[in-house]
């Protein structure tokens, strides 16, 4: 099983397009030690010629661009992307799609139902789509059985349902669903190795505790530092937790979960990274502490072989 990030980066990617904070401009002006970063996206593959895209970014064009193994190579329009999953129906989780739509034949999404429901009427892909390639839905039950990707067929994948809330545009933002966003674990039929996915991850319920303590990579929500950094730099009036993050540090947080997480050999990355975030910087204190964990930061053109 090949997995390659495509985008490390959280919505807004790395540089944002208007932010100064001290990263974004130290980024900008060489200052800074730090690397940019498109948005969060990756592509599995157990053959490495066709690929489930999971999650479709805005910058996904220039994703496809820099991975070769995404690009047609077998007839005049084709592409590597054989199937596309979507996490959840957030802006930058979804916006992708759109750029797919000069496909030839309707693009295979996988989705949960309450996703679904927000693709056909908050941000309506769905119905855009459809006057060009169109769509050609498979349902993420949640009900405990695998997800079946014929793309994909010596791996299996199991979708686990997580605390957070719908996008803004979501008919149910104030009401949450049980699938409004999911995470993944992919399991090598070769290899028995797994590997567990979740950029975006508000709380450590039981049962994803249990899928990240069995994952051989753990490639985790590694949005914010802390969960007041946004309001620390008067970027936000929102902590992590209200959109749906949980923090690096901190009692409780992301450091202190990988820590209790003794598989041997386990690989613990942290992807989804927020512009503002300090582990950016390469020579960092911070960075430095993620590395005395035995914690790696994704970056875009990452693989892993399992």
């Amino acid at each position: 099983m090949k997995i390659k990030v495509l985008g490390s980066s959280a919505g807004g990617g790395f540089p944002q397009w208007n932010c100064n904070c001290r990263n974004c401009d130290g980024v900008r002006r060489g200052t800074l030690k730090a690397t940019p970063r498109t948005q969060s996206s990756i592509a599995v593959s157990d053959n490495g010629t066709d690929w489930l895209l999971v999650n479709a970014s805005p910058d996904i064009l220039a994703q496809i661009a820099a991975t070769p193994e995404l690009q047609p190579a077998r007839r005049a329009r084709d592409s590597g992307i054989a199937a596309v999953l979507t996490m959840d129906a957030q802006i930058d989780h979804v916006t992708g799609l759109l750029m797919l739509r000069e496909r030839d034949t309707p693009l295979p999404l996988h989705v949960t139902d309450s996703v679904w429901q927000d693709l056909s009427t908050g941000f309506p892909v769905t119905s855009i789509l459809s006057h060009y390639c169109g769509i050609e839905r498979h349902r993420i039950a949640l009900d405990g059985n695998a997800l079946t990707v014929p793309a994909l067929p010596r791996v299996r994948i199991d979708a686990l349902p997580l605390a957070s809330k719908a996008p803004p545009y979501s008919p149910h933002r104030e009401a949450p669903e049980r699938g409004d966003n999911i995470g993944l674990v992919f399991t090598d039929a070769a290899s028995g190795k797994r590997a567990f996915y979740a950029p975006g991850l508000g709380a450590i319920e039981p049962h994803v505790y249990e899928a990240m303590s069995d994952a051989d990579l753990i490639l985790v929500d590694g949005t914010l530092w802390t969960d007041d950094e946004m309001i620390r730099l008067g970027l936000s009036k929102k902590t992590g937790a209200d959109m749906g993050h949980l923090a690096q540090t901190g009692a409780g947080g992301m450091i202190e979960v990988l820590d209790s997480i003794d598989r041997p050999n386990v690989r613990k990355v942290l992807i989804h990274i927020n512009n503002t975030n300090p582990i950016l910087v390469e020579d960092g204190p911070e960075r430095r502490l993620l590395a005395e964990h035995g914690i790696e930061v994704a970056s875009d053109g990452m693989a892993f072989e399992l």
